[in-house]
């Protein structure tokens, strides 16, 4: 009698659901997705949402899905048991399972499209925020250095405008230009 050795490998499953579903309930997808990976006895390592795309041609009338990126370990006799399982499922569209056993920890630990998409609008936020509150601090500055423009300016200004004591004063008329002036009032 020989033994055979049941050895788990490291899988990767790309499941496809409707995604009028995964938006309407997603808790019940993913808990579809572990029900079929516990039925298989598949421990998952990771389980992600991938992406929602546009399909290349209608499935079961639907022309847009949402993916899930399942990487699991798994004996090899029981993938067709998750393939069979997913043909029965109502919730999960199609599903295709590759062995990935070359795969590192950092390969497996990579951005899916949907998370890199945030994490760069996150990425513009964040320089956006900066830019504005660098603008606004330069916008202080410039307020600032324009107001001690105008303060020295304007003591400058008071400074000039005072009238010399010569130029106050009209300047005073011969004694007699005055007689003159008066005689003639």
């Amino acid at each position: 009698m020989i033994l055979e050795t049941a050895v788990k490998r490291l899988y990767e499953g790309m499941f496809l659901v409707d995604t009028a579903l995964a938006a309407q309930d997603w808790q019940v997808i993913l808990d579809e997705v572990q029900r079929i990976m516990d039925r298989a006895e598949a421990e998952v390592v990771s389980l992600k949402k991938w992406d929602e795309r546009r399909l290349c041609y209608d499935i079961q009338k639907k022309s847009r899905g949402t993916y899930i990126l399942v990487y699991f370990n798994c004996e090899t006799s029981k993938i067709g048991g998750i393939e069979r399982d997913v043909q029965l499922s109502e919730l999960i569209t199609r599903v295709l399972v590759l062995r990935t056993d070359r795969m590192s920890p950092e390969d497996l630990e990579k951005l899916t499209p949907l998370e890199a998409v945030a994490a760069e609008e996150a990425e513009r936020a964040a320089t956006a925020e900066e830019r504005a509150e660098a603008a606004a601090k330069a916008a202080a500055d410039t307020e600032v250095e324009t107001a001690d423009a105008t303060d020295d300016a304007a003591a400058d200004a008071e400074v000039s405008e005072v009238p010399a004591v010569d130029d106050a004063e009209p300047a005073a008329a011969p004694e007699g230009a005055d007689n003159t002036s008066d005689e003639k009032a």
